[in-house]
């Protein structure tokens, strides 16, 4: 797989009213991301609800989209599990189901030395046929990759890139300048998975961004990927601007009876319900469901962005 550059979203699973996973809607959502001129696609990740899906669910979404895909893109999938010999299992899986690259989290559940990240990942590696991508994201594994950690597995050929929701900007740039400086890293590709700054990510040299949001609106964020490249500073910024305007329908549920988790897919859901792409907004048990009201509101932010 070539390095990874430009909009890669983190595929939303649309389910049907059973959760089931909804093929159809799938297949409809996928041509809407590649119409959008997305740069590949992850499926699994968090905005795929990968952590609400058995392992059956998982190799279908996996196989129905590289099937679908067919080679025009890289379809990256989360092999996201609590520890080493249980994501190898994934990695076994989403391999033979079509995945051109596989993105792993830290363990979880139990406490992580530093040394023993570096043990998981070097242990994925060697038993993936495919190239393994770093999923930094502490708010959900509890667990920090270390900057000089991640650099030093790119530098040994473990890793093949850096998808970092860790809200930690100081540590991302660690990241981006030392795989610019050091001469023994090459082909490491460094995204943001924030929907919120990404062209402050690019203006720092990172390759691309795999926001939530752009299941939403691939075209925006494509527009903002391609003005950041063009050195267009001022409608890059009014693009940014626009998009985390739309960001805004992640607190359309009533925080008194919803987790955030629930709020936020359950509104990019009813988004692509209204947008046409989806045929169900139904979000993975137990999150609890939007109300009327609050598809609502999701609509007024789509209509808000123009996108409805």
């Amino acid at each position: 797989m070539n390095p990874l550059t430009g909009v890669v979203p983190p595929v939303c699973t649309p389910l049907t009213p059973d959760r089931e996973i909804d093929v159809h809607s799938l297949l409809r959502l996928v041509d809407h991301l590649i119409d959008g001129g997305v740069a590949g696609l992850f499926v699994l990740g968090s905005t795929s609800e990968a952590a609400f899906l058995t392992d059956r669910q998982r190799r279908l979404v996996v196989e129905t989209v590289a099937l679908h895909v067919g080679g025009r893109l890289p379809v990256l999938a989360g092999v996201i599990d609590m520890t080493t010999p249980r994501v190898l299992d994934q990695v076994s899986r989403a391999a033979a189901a079509g995945a051109d690259a596989v993105v792993a989290t830290a363990p979880f559940y139990a406490a992580t030395h530093p040394a023993e990240l570096a043990r998981h990942f070097r242990l994925i590696a060697a038993g993936s046929p495919v190239p393994v991508i770093a999923y930094d994201i502490p708010a959900a594994v509890h667990t920090k990759l270390p900057s000089d950690l991640v650099l030093k597995l790119a530098a040994e050929g473990v890793l093949a890139g850096l998808k970092d929701s860790s809200g930690d900007l100081a540590g991302f740039r660690e990241v981006v300048t030392g795989v610019r400086d050091r001469s023994d890293i090459s082909g490491f590709s460094v995204l943001t998975g924030s929907e919120l700054f990404v062209d402050a990510a690019l203006e720092l040299g990172a390759d691309g961004a795999v926001p939530g949001l752009a299941n939403v609106d691939p075209h925006g964020y494509v527009r903002l990927d391609r003005l950041c490249r063009a050195g267009d500073r001022h409608r890059a910024r009014a693009e940014q601007e626009r998009l985390c305007a739309l960001y805004g329908m992640v607190r359309a549920g009533d925080p008194a009876r919803m987790g955030g988790s629930s709020s936020a897919l359950g509104a990019f859901k009813a988004a692509l319900h209204l947008r046409g792409v989806i045929d169900c907004p139904a979000t993975a048990h137990p999150q609890v469901p939007l109300t009327p009201d609050e598809v609502a509101r999701v609509g007024k932010f789509l209509a808000t962005a123009g996108l409805l």
